[in-house]
């Protein structure tokens, strides 16, 4: 049952009341599926919290028409509240479909192996959130698929490599330091080489660059960050059309990697205020990136809109906003990092980010634990480094945290100099 309807009658959904091409805060909050024609209409979408669904003949017939996809008769398989949210996910990056799963690596995992045959090889962007590296380099690997690295800004390195390969894989803001993809150039070299472009816009969220719109075929989320940005849910997804979606969406079957309703619920609820809450991310996030710029104890600051950043004038074309991380290197290496991480009032120390609260971390200890240090090293991640998510407090409450962990904690003082 494809599209979440009946074959023979009125769509189960009643379609969303939207634009073709709404604009990010309307398809936020009335892009998707809708909801279902047999109950009431209500302004949020109900919560199927049922674990299997009654068999009728028209069940039966959808069954058989259909082979099962997309019909509500097991949510492992599909669940109203589940599809609503993806239809929800969709809208916004402008899709036609989307798989939405427990978790972001669940995501990744699934597409990876849906769309790289056994034998068949992944060329990926070096700089990458450390799980997936680790999953790239070891699980993908160990599963008979073949794996290179690239540099991310290296396009005659992404042309040699896929040559002959399946996936292209990379993120739009690279984690943790903050490089931007160019994703037209990148889009094209993956069609030249017929390769599946998959790309991860986490960092940059549906609201400040659709990749999508740049030719690639699968965008995926870690939808426990920006998505939800609640800091209270785990879950991820996939978008693109439906026919690519088909085998990630048969394996996610399999694998049972499924979203429970009651995450879809909340998730779906938190989507709405998705354009508001990365808007003021956007603003708080430059501002601080420009006042830490400005600090001589502060070495380097990595942040796409900084006239700073080696891909400024790319961000200027691709982004309609720089997004909410701010990563930034103090002088006195990791030792000190720690000082100013354990001297800061409203700031939290904690490894996710995308909530609506500020977080900050240091990469070699957390989300870049498993890399070595030369590893860490060859993407940027020098010693001192912090990677900042910040929220939607006063811009101003945040500086002033931030000014006084630093200047509690002992610095050297010396010019600034460019993040390498």
């Amino acid at each position: 049952m494809s599209n979440g309807q009946h074959h023979d009658e009125e769509p189960l959904f009643e379609p969303a009341r939207v634009a073709v091409r709404p604009g990010s805060s309307t398809a936020a909050v009335h892009g998707g599926a809708g909801e279902p024609r047999a109950w009431p209409r209500g302004t949020s979408t109900p919560v199927f919290q049922s674990s299997t669904f009654e068999l009728d003949e028209r069940a039966y017939e959808d069954i058989v028409a259909t082979g099962g996809e997309r019909t509500w008769w097991y949510t492992r398989l599909a669940n109203p509240t589940v599809d609503a949210v993806a239809g929800r996910i969709a809208a916004l990056e402008g899709g036609e479909d989307a798989v939405v799963f427990a978790s972001g690596m669940a995501a990744i995992t699934t597409t990876i192996l849906a769309v790289t045959p056994p034998g068949g090889r992944v060329v990926s962007a070096r700089e990458l959130y450390g799980d997936v590296f680790d999953l790239l380099r070891q699980t993908i690997a160990e599963a008979g698929r073949t794996v290179g690295f690239v540099a991310l800004d290296d396009l005659d390195a992404w042309r040699t490599e896929l040559a002959g390969a399946d996936t292209m894989y990379l993120e739009t803001l690279s984690n943790p330091m903050l490089r931007l993809a160019d994703l037209p150039a990148l889009a094209a070299l993956a069609r030249e080489a017929g390769a599946v472009s998959v790309v991860d816009n986490t960092f940059a969220s549906p609201i400040n660059v659709r990749p999508l719109e740049h030719d690639f075929d699968l965008v995926v989320h870690s939808a426990t960050k920006y998505l939800n940005g609640h800091s209270d849910l785990v879950a991820g997804a996939v978008v693109g059309d439906r026919d690519r979606l088909r085998p990630v969406r048969e394996l996610a079957v399999r694998l049972g990697g499924c979203l429970d309703p009651s995450a879809a619920s909340r998730l779906d609820r938190s989507l709405k205020t998705l354009a508001l809450r990365v808007q003021r991310q956007n603003d708080n996030a430059a501002h601080l990136a420009r006042w830490l710029e400005s600090r001589d104890d502060v070495e380097a600051v990595s942040y796409p809109m900084l006239e700073s950043h080696p891909s400024a004038e790319l961000a200027r074309r691709l982004l309609s906003g720089g997004g909410g991380m701010v990563t930034f290197r103090v002088r006195g290496g990791d030792a000190r990092s720690a000082e100013v991480m354990n001297g800061l009032r409203l700031a939290r120390q904690a490894t996710s980010l995308g909530g609506v609260e500020t977080l900050i971390s240091a990469p070699h200890n957390t989300s870049h634990l498993g890399l070595s240090l030369q590893e860490r090293e060859a993407i940027g991640i020098l010693p001192g480094t912090l990677r900042l998510s910040v929220g939607i407090e006063d811009v101003t409450d945040l500086v002033d945290d931030l000014g006084q962990a630093l200047a509690r904690s002992a610095a050297p003082v010396a010019v600034n100099e460019a993040m390498s």
